[in-house]
């Protein structure tokens, strides 16, 4: 049965507005006694200037916010002010540590909350092999935590076995919007739980609601918030993405048809005024409607072993699409028609992703290579390659899968590696400039026969927050 636990704590919402309540009373009892009309009106005003002050100050709070994976908008990108632009010779300041279960799951920020997955074990063994999979009996867990000290606010847990390649707990970040948090575990189980007390509003088994198969290694597409809906990746017939309305979990609409479901999250783009959303399965990337789920066009894409994986980035009128097996693109985009390929990537030139996301930059596209394990750039132009370094993750000469989560801030970026190092770097289509290295956190997962963190960061309250199968991490990134 599931399980949940909270702690009594004031939220911030009701904190800011009890402020505000007191505030507007004392003003308005001034203006109750003030002398003349004029006193009146410049009393309006300081009440309606002080709201206005408290409203905006809480929109720059919310812009500090991490809702869900790669960021507010999934551009991994950071915007907060007063960052660091090199680490103290005596490293970075932690703020906490404190323990988590096994998993893959980003952490995302929120009003001064941090929301995350983990797994607790309870029995059987996981062995990551690539070609095989492992029976766990165990948990699943949605956790809340008070980001100033690490405390849990609130979990929620569920029995949930695995049976999974790399059964090391959850992957999907949870994605908070409007108060509340949808969270998509390893074997198809989507819950939306109300942010502040995690008291469930409702819930979707994939595998009994919509007879999928889970996917080889497990659900890994975080789920998108949009409007009124939130957008996952499910699987069995017909509904290899569905729309869920996000306040019931009412289906709006369910879309496409294929045996193997495939990791990559849903994405929404907007091109020449329309908004597409693009999923990307095994078989073919696709543009669909995302109100009605209509299929604008579909485009064969086949990465290696069914690994659809890496979201597409868009530049201009461009697409950049990439995986295991040499499957990498650029793609034309026309409208809501049938695009075209302007070029496709070609062994050793091209850059291949797998477990992290490229970021583009004017016409250069940077991002880790799943077959060689350096860090690369390449011309969006035409391709090729315009250097490639092992310095970022320290990877060895054959140490395929070698992983940076990418994040730009202003004009630097900040690369968490696999081995658990925070690099704080510059990038440019001529070279590779690391200015700052800290090591955050031991990479005590494992594969390939190396030890590994692969887990995507959040960056919020000008801090890092970072996880392992052990513990969650903040370290402070403030100038």
């Amino acid at each position: 049965m599931p399980t949940s636990y909270n702690r009594d704590v004031e939220p911030h919402e009701v904190r800011t507005y009890s402020k505000l309540k007191s505030k507007l009373t004392a003003l308005t009892e001034q203006k109750h006694v003030a002398a003349n009309e004029k006193e009146c009106f410049q009393m309006r005003m300081r009440i309606f200037s002080f709201a206005s002050i408290v409203f905006i100050s809480t929109a720059v709070a919310s812009a500090e916010d991490w809702p869900q994976w790669l960021g507010p908008d999934r551009s991994s990108t950071w915007k907060a002010e007063d960052i660091v632009d090199s680490f103290p010779k005596s490293g970075l300041k932690v703020e906490w540590r404190i323990p988590v279960g096994l998993g893959y799951s980003g952490p995302a920020v929120v009003n001064d909350k941090v929301y995350v997955l983990d797994y607790v074990k309870d029995s059987g063994k996981v062995v990551n092999n690539p070609g095989g999979t492992s029976k766990i009996e165990g948990k699943e867990r949605i956790r809340c935590l008070s980001a100033e000290d690490g405390k849990t606010i609130w979990e929620y847990d569920y029995s949930c076995p695995y049976e999974i390649s790399y059964a090391a707990g959850p992957r999907c970040t949870p994605t908070v919007a409007d108060g509340k948090v949808y969270a998509l575990g390893a074997e198809g189980n989507l819950t939306c739980l109300d942010a502040q007390t995690g008291k469930v509003a409702w819930s979707k088994d994939f595998k009994s609601d919509y007879k999928s198969k889970t996917p080889f290694w497990g659900h890994a597409a975080s789920p998108l918030v949009d409007g009124d809906a939130v957008y996952c990746l499910v699987g069995g017939p017909g509904s290899i993405a569905v729309a869920f309305d996000k306040e019931t979990g009412k289906e709006l609409w369910r879309a496409l048809d294929n045996e193997e479901t495939g990791y990559c999250p849903p994405t929404m783009i907007t091109h020449e005024g329309t908004k597409q959303l693009l999923i990307w399965h095994p078989k073919s990337l696709n543009s669909l409607n995302p109100k009605t789920g209509q299929v604008y066009w579909s485009l064969p894409l086949k990465p290696q072993y069914n690994m659809s994986v890496t979201v597409p980035r868009k530049q201009g009128d461009f697409l950049y699409v990439s995986g295991i097996g040499d499957e990498a693109a650029w793609i034309e985009l026309n409208g809501t028609s049938q695009p075209k390929i302007s070029w496709k990537g070609k062994t050793r030139e091209a850059l291949f992703c797998c477990n992290s996301t490229p970021f583009i930059v004017g016409d250069t596209i940077y991002g880790s290579d799943i077959q060689s394990g350096d860090f690369i750039a390449v011309s969006l132009q035409d391709g090729k390659r315009l250097w490639a370094s092992k310095k970022v993750t320290q990877a060895g000469r054959r140490d395929r899968h070698a992983t940076a989560f990418i994040v730009k801030h202003d004009d630097h970026f900040f690369l968490f590696t696999e081995k658990g190092d925070l690099v704080l770097a510059d990038l440019s289509p001529s070279v590779y400039k690391e200015i700052s290295r800290f090591h955050v956190l031991e990479p005590t997962n494992e594969a390939f026969g190396r030890p590994v963190v692969w887990s995507h960061p959040a960056f919020a309250n000008q801090s890092l927050f970072a996880r392992n199968d052990k513990e969650l991490v903040r370290v402070s990134l403030k100038k």
